[in-house]
Formats: C-alpha cells, sequence, structure tokens
C-alpha cells in the first residue's frame, strides 16, 4: 500500500486503547516516584486518558483495573467516559495482589483461595456488562519458585477449569484475552508462561477465548513478529499489549527500545489482515511512566505506534512480493528497509491537520494549559498509584 492517499485512509482508522494505571503514580519494587497532577479517580483518570484522545484523535478508549479502578456505580463511570469523549475499554483483573494469592490464584493447591480468585474473574464479567466492554484480559501471576513445590499439571489443570468457567459466563458480544508471560514473580515456572501455552488453552475453548501479546513477556532475542503472523493466521491473536523492555518487562514507551521491531510487528499486523476492524485485534497500551510525564509519556507512546504503523502501510507489497517469489533476497530486504526509513512525521502531521488536529500533539497538550489547571486542581486526597 505505497500510495499515500491509501496509507492516510487507513491511518484515520486507527485505534489505540490506552490504560488508566499510566496515569498514576508508579515506580519500581526500590521507589515509586510521586508526581504533581496525578489523577486521585478513576473518573479523573478518564479525565486525562480524553486528552491523548483530544490530542492525537486515535485513542477513543481507556482500559480500567479492577479493584484499582473500583466504583460505586459503573454505569456511571461509562457516562463520565462518554461526556469526556472517551469509552471505557478492556476490563482487567487483579489476582495477584492479595496474600491469599502467594501461592497462585486460580492453581493454588487451596480450593478456596481458587473459589475466591474465580468469584472476582466473574465479578469483573459483571462489570463489563454495565460498562459495555467487550474484552476481558486476563493476566495471571501464578507459579512456583522451586521445583517440586507444586505438581505441574494439576495446576494446568486448575488453570484450565477456571477459564472454562470465565469463557461460559461471557455474553455473546464478548470475549477474554488470555496475557502470557516468561517470568516474574514466580521464577521458577510460571503456569502461562509463553504464547503457546496461551494458545492451547483458547484452541480448547473456543472463539471467545483469544491470545493478548504483551511485547515486553518474551525472552530476549524472542521473534515476537513470527508468533504475531501465527497467531494471524490461526485467527487466535485478540490484541497487544504495547511497550518497550530493555532487559525484562520494563513498561517502557513502546517503540522506545527497538523501533524497528515494532515496525516488523506492525508489518505482520498489516500483512496477516489484522489492522481490518472486522479481525477484532485490539492495539492497547500497557505501561508504566516512572519518571516521564502521565499524559506526555501516552501521547508519545500512541505517536510511535502511528509512526510504526504509517511505515507498515508503505511497504509496497506487489513488490516485496514479486522479489520473495523470484528468491531476491538482498532486494526484498531492501523494499522493506526503504519503508522503515521513510520519515512519515511530515505525512502523521499533514493527516492530522486534515482532521482538525494540531500537527504536534504533544506540543499542542502543552500549550493547551490541562496540566498546570490540575496541578492546582487536584489538591488534597490520595493519587493514583500503582496498585491503587
Amino acid at each position: 500500500m505505497s500510495d499515500t492517499s491509501a496509507v492516510k485512509d487507513a491511518l484515520r482508522r486507527q485505534q489505540i486503547e490506552t490504560p488508566s494505571w499510566a496515569y498514576g503514580n508508579s515506580g519500581t519494587r526500590f521507589k515509586v516516584f510521586a508526581q504533581q497532577g496525578v489523577p486521585r479517580t478513576p473518573q479523573e483518570k478518564i479525565d486525562d486518558a480524553a486528552q491523548v484522545h483530544r490530542f492525537t484523535g486515535v485513542a477513543p478508549t481507556v482500559a480500567v483495573h479492577i479493584p484499582w479502578d473500583k466504583v460505586d456505580d459503573y454505569a456511571a463511570l461509562a457516562a463520565h467516559a462518554k461526556e469526556k469523549g472517551v469509552r471505557i475499554g478492556a476490563v482487567n483483573t487483579n489476582v495477584f495482589q492479595d496474600d491469599d494469592y502467594m501461592l497462585g490464584s486460580v492453581t493454588n493447591p487451596d480450593p478456596a483461595i481458587r473459589r475466591k480468585a474465580l468469584a472476582h474473574l466473574l465479578e469483573c464479567v459483571d462489570i463489563m456488562d454495565e460498562v459495555g466492554s467487550r474484552d476481558l484480559k486476563l493476566w495471571f501471576s501464578d507459579g512456583t519458585n522451586y521445583p517440586g513445590q507444586d505438581d505441574v499439571r494439576a495446576r494446568q489443570d486448575r488453570m484450565a477449569e477456571a477459564l472454562a468457567a470465565v469463557y461460559e459466563r461471557l455474553g455473546d458480544d464478548q470475549r477474554f484475552l488470555l496475557e502470557y508471560k516468561l517470568f516474574e514473580p514466580a521464577f521458577y515456572m510460571t503456569d502461562l508462561p509463553d504464547w503457546g501455552t496461551s494458545y492451547a488453552h483458547c484452541l480448547k475453548l473456543g472463539p471467545k477465548a483469544q491470545v493478548v501479546v504483551d511485547t515486553g513477556h518474551h525472552a530476549p532475542g524472542t521473534n515476537i513478529e513470527f508468533i504475531v503472523a501465527f497467531l494471524l493466521r490461526e485467527g487466535k491473536l485478540g490484541g497487544f499489549d504495547f511497550n518497550s523492555r530493555f532487559y525484562a518487562d520494563d513498561d517502557l514507551m513502546v517503540g522506545a527500545a527497538d523501533p524497528f521491531q515494532l515496525f516488523r510487528i506492525m508489518h505482520e499486523v498489516v500483512r496477516g489482515g489484522g489492522y481490518e476492524a472486522e479481525t477484532g485485534v485490539a492495539f492497547m497500551l500497557d505501561q508504566c511512566h516512572n519518571i516521564e510525564p502521565k499524559i506526555q509519556g501516552q501521547i508519545r507512546s500512541v505517536m510511535n505506534v502511528q509512526e510504526a504503523t504509517a511505515k507498515a502501510l508503505l511497504i509496497d507489497r506487489d513488490a516485496l512480493s514479486a522479489a520473495q517469489a523470484a528468491g531476491d533476497v538482498l532486494g526484498a530486504n531492501a523494499i522493506f528497509m526503504d519503508a522503515y526509513n521513510t520519515d512519515v512525521r511530515p505525512l502523521l502531521a499533514e493527516l492530522r491537520e486534515e482532521t482538525g488536529l494540531h500537527p504536534d500533539p504533544i506540543a499542542a497538550y502543552k500549550a493547551s494549559g490541562y496540566f498546570e489547571r490540575v496541578v492546582a486542581e487536584r489538591q488534597g486526597g490520595q493519587a493514583a498509584g500503582w496498585g491503587a
């Protein structure tokens, strides 16, 4: 799709979901750094997310995390989001922060704790009903630290039982996205360590169970774009949690560590049809901004995804296919690299102006005075942070 007008048309359809937790204070296990103007309530998180959409035009939904975003009236929370020009997207579960989950949640050897964890997962489906959400995001920290600590096969049986119960509870237009993670906080064995394990569980359950690819959750050197291509081919790619990593699950701004990898991923998304709305692939951010300004960090991440997508759309696919079929190794690679090396920032600035937006979203946000206003208004109360 090397035609610029066609690329612009495709980019106009792009939607990128931001996470509510990215707007709160965050840090490492050593220190959480407090910043000014941080939201204190789920409503204020949504207000901040609305600013990202206001200046980029492509971030119309915000993911929530339960119980971090727990409220008494979820319908009212959805109405607040609509009033601010956005919608509530994925509902994220949390079965990793309670003391009861030290030995696992749905795979815990204690059946009472397994029932407690499952009850929370089902509660989150109830919340989906109230806010009109399509996606339930499932991530489990379950695993073991020592060989022999628990029965590996039994834990897989328990996982399958819980997933089946959640699957049965989903509505006709709902689905769950099953995440995986190589390690942490379990260091010997994680119950859902990789895409293959997640895929196997989802395949057994049916079409409402999909795999989500978090770009920070793999071993160093993993070819993530291959995973994307495979899952798209099988109709099992539910979405992404976009972030960047240098060493482990760093949760940095997407494209910060390896923008070429992000481009390669988006190439496979476009090639496999995952960019089309009917495939249902959700493009979500999952990040913690420890030292950078929260809203600006989300805007920059959205822009990085836009740039990688634009480059992927610029690949001359007919020429690339011809070179591949002819076995022209260097020619095919040159076509691929030409697209990656294209400066797409002028194209995106032009597109924003055509849609009534400022060509530079970050400059527009800084000039809006929003940050100064919320710093003055958000006095007192408890600032939201990781785990709250």
